[in-house]
């Protein structure tokens, strides 16, 4: 996620093109690109605010990261998720994900674990609202909050680019099916932590990606 507690001098020192791939990545990671939408280059610079060089280069990472695919012609969409790809995200998101909440939980503080509580506050808020962008954006901060605390930069970035591989295709669930019925086993989450009890909070983050990843099934299916 972007930068949001430095000081301005610092945010200053952020490179163009890292800024603008941040950027551009929150929009596919949010689902305000829809998968197979093409977009051209132009219209990109248009809407971020950008240069042609700094998006070009956000363009290539996202697309070395298999979040965006070249259509030619000076344009890029999100890739189509298939079935046969949903289950090797689910698959490889099984693996990582509860990994790392079990990691995280052996140095989970009460303020880490405060910190995670106001953040799901927000999930229950946009759930039932019905805001879908605020949901999709804080169901990822209540995740990577606790990842980053397993302090494993390896398998940190791996869900990162599962995340940015899924994401399209839950913003798409959301709004076919509206917010009721999303994925949010936080309170399991967060009950396990509450005790320190690790496995528990591996199975919860478990049951939350399966919850996530039977609906887009679901939704694919009736393509």
């Amino acid at each position: 996620m972007k930068n949001q507690g430095g000081t301005e001098d610092q945010a200053r020192k952020i490179p163009t093109h890292e800024v603008v791939y941040c950027q551009l990545r929150d929009m596919i990671l949010f689902g305000q690109l829809a998968p197979g939408q093409p977009v051209t280059i132009q219209g990109l610079t248009d809407r971020l605010g950008a240069g042609m060089t700094p998006v070009r280069e956000a363009i290539r990472k996202l697309i070395a990261e298999n979040a965006l695919e070249f259509q030619g012609n000076r344009r890029v969409s999100v890739p189509v998720l298939n079935l046969s790809q949903l289950h090797e995200i689910e698959f490889a998101r099984s693996q990582i994900e509860p990994e790392l909440s079990r990691i995280a939980c052996k140095s989970l503080t009460e303020n880490d674990i405060s910190a995670l509580r106001a953040v799901d506050a927000q999930v229950s808020l946009a759930i039932g609202a019905g805001d879908i962008q605020r949901y999709l954006l804080n169901n990822y901060r209540f995740h990577f909050a606790l990842y980053e605390l397993a302090r494993s930069p390896v398998l940190l970035s791996i869900a990162q680019s599962l995340w940015l591989r899924f994401g399209p295709s839950l913003r798409i669930v959301c709004g076919r099916f509206g917010t009721s019925s999303l994925p949010d086993r936080h309170m399991d989450a967060l009950a396990a932590m509450e005790k320190r009890d690790c496995a528990a909070l591996a199975a919860a983050i478990s049951q939350d990606i399966s919850q996530g990843i039977s609906m887009v099934r679901l939704s694919l299916s009736d393509q």
